[in-house]
């Protein structure tokens, strides 16, 4: 049977035409959920995929498509818990769809913390590496790390590394001096290994990277890449407890997943890698016959 997986993010839609397990066609649009109000994502989903719904009505999606800003909420499940719950049914217009919405986790102890599209990448890393007592680590704007075992998310701790980064070198006084692109892999290394040793320094070595461009004319490239680094290694410094002694399963992008490996290499442990898109596949798809 075709069905259609959809991954609907705040700034885009991504939606995938599948056949059973494997995924024969993929669209994307800018349609995310911070420019839709609640009355506009039926259209939005309609106008990409509207020629596969004669063949192809049901649909599951997940991410902030189902926060309480979204098309319908899908309220977060308490851990620990499976990754996947029962999928929330959308009420919708165009008879020719049939809309469920994976809900999202949450957890109130050890720190209050939420996800939402995670999840489905969480379980289908376990449908692809198999169920392991470990660590997985979900880099991107919110990067995540998550403590599993048995098959059930343990904790989870959130970290807005990306979404630093970007404002850093996009908004802050240190858009002058960072590089767009480019990088030095020595200087990467380094920062890493300097904020995790001392992530209390952290806003004060941020500033050096601004004199360091003005004094000595510092390339741009090693300003990213250092910028990268101290992030990142504050990043591990805080999320110690959930990848310290344990098998670690990293599930990013091509861009992201290099950097995390290499931090992590760094500190003595071997990760795996998974790709995110593959897990994300699989987790829709395992979350359409739970």
């Amino acid at each position: 049977m075709r069905w259609i997986a959809v991954d609907w993010g705040t700034s885009r839609l991504r939606a995938t035409l599948m056949e059973g397990d494997r995924p024969l066609e993929t669209r994307e649009s800018a349609d995310g959920m911070g420019g839709l109000a609640r009355e506009g994502f039926e259209p939005a989903l309609v106008a990409l995929i509207d020629d596969w719904l004669e063949g192809a009505a049901e649909v599951r999606a997940a991410g902030m498509v189902g926060a309480r800003q979204g098309w319908h909420e899908a309220p977060y499940r308490a851990v620990p818990c499976t990754p996947l719950g029962d999928a929330v049914a959308v009420p919708t217009k165009d008879p020719r769809l049939d809309v469920r919405i994976v809900p999202g986790l949450s957890q109130r102890a050890p720190h209050p913390d939420v996800m939402r599209g995670e999840e489905v990448q969480i379980a289908g890393c376990l449908a692809i590496s198999g169920e392991f007592d470990g660590c997985l680590c979900l880099p991107g704007t919110h990067t995540k790390w998550v403590h599993v075992s048995a098959g059930e998310v343990i904790s989870f701790l959130t970290v807005m590394s990306g979404e630093v980064f970007a404002l850093l070198s996009e908004r802050s006084v240190l858009r002058h001096s960072v590089g767009a692109d480019g990088w030095d892999d020595a200087a990467f290394a380094a920062s890493v290994s300097d904020a995790l040793s001392r992530p209390e320094a952290l806003t004060a070595r941020l500033f050096r990277l601004r004199a360091a461009d003005l004094l000595d004319r510092q390339d741009p490239a090693t300003a990213r890449a250092t910028l990268s680094g101290l992030l990142l290694g504050a990043e591990l410094a805080a999320a110690r407890p959930w990848w310290l002694g344990r098998e670690v399963v990293v599930c990013g992008s091509d861009r992201t997943t290099p950097a995390y490996m290499a931090a992590l290499d760094a500190q003595g442990v071997t990760a795996r890698a998974i790709p995110a898109k593959d897990a994300t596949i699989a987790g829709l798809s395992a979350a359409r016959t739970a």
